[in-house]
């Protein structure tokens, strides 16, 4: 597809880069304050709990802000699909991806104004965005207040149980980002849709 679509309105463009900017802030202090020793602190355990809290705490007003956005804009529009045929959607497009984009064939779905993402991207940016970041944000709100974790839950500590949740949750995200920036590489060219991300256009 040739033609210019103006995808990503300003609203959508800076919440993408700021909701980047203090993902990479939790995942660089979340990484410290779980392998920090009293032998080796890049940042100081204090200033890493304190930006972690900060940046989560403003990371889920964004997150509102992108429900209540999705809810009364078009944007919504992109994250609804009919299940029916579903996988046979999603799996067409991953052939695409692991086999096809190697052999130069046609996109099976290319992006439109009324189809920005895939079935592929949009059942992962579902499962990511409604489903993995309310648990990882509902989970740090949890940890913000330790004495109301119940003492035992599952059989072991309440509050490293919520710990857990909340890292898994966090390296779920990480590997994500790291997809997720791997395919923006893979557009017409390289920088393309890191530009569309500048621009609004695809």
């Amino acid at each position: 597809m040739n033609e210019k679509v103006y995808l990503y309105p300003v609203w959508v463009r800076l919440w993408h880069i700021f909701n980047a900017l203090l993902f990479l802030a939790l995942v660089f202090t979340g990484l410290t304050l779980q392998y920090t020793s009293k032998d080796f602190t890049i940042i100081p355990f204090n200033y890493s709990i304190s930006i972690h809290n900060y940046a989560g705490i403003i990371l889920s007003a964004f997150y509102v802000f992108f429900l209540t956005a999705n809810r009364w804009t078009g944007n919504g529009n992109y994250y609804q699909f009919p299940i029916k045929g579903m996988m046979e959607r999603v799996m067409k497009q991953f052939r695409y991806y692991s086999y096809g984009i190697f052999k130069k064939e046609k996109a099976p779905f290319p992006i439109t104004k009324k189809r920005k993402f895939n079935p592929l991207q949009k059942l992962s940016y579902v499962i990511i965005m409604y489903f993995f970041v309310p648990v990882i944000i509902i989970t740090g709100y949890i940890l913000l207040f330790p004495d109301l974790i119940p003492n035992r839950i599952f059989g072991m500590s309440g509050i490293h149980f919520i710990d857990l949740i909340h890292i898994i949750m966090g390296f779920v995200l990480s590997i994500f980002i790291i997809i997720h920036v791997y395919f923006c590489t893979i557009g017409k060219t390289p920088l393309s849709n890191f530009k569309s991300m500048i621009n609004g256009w695809h």
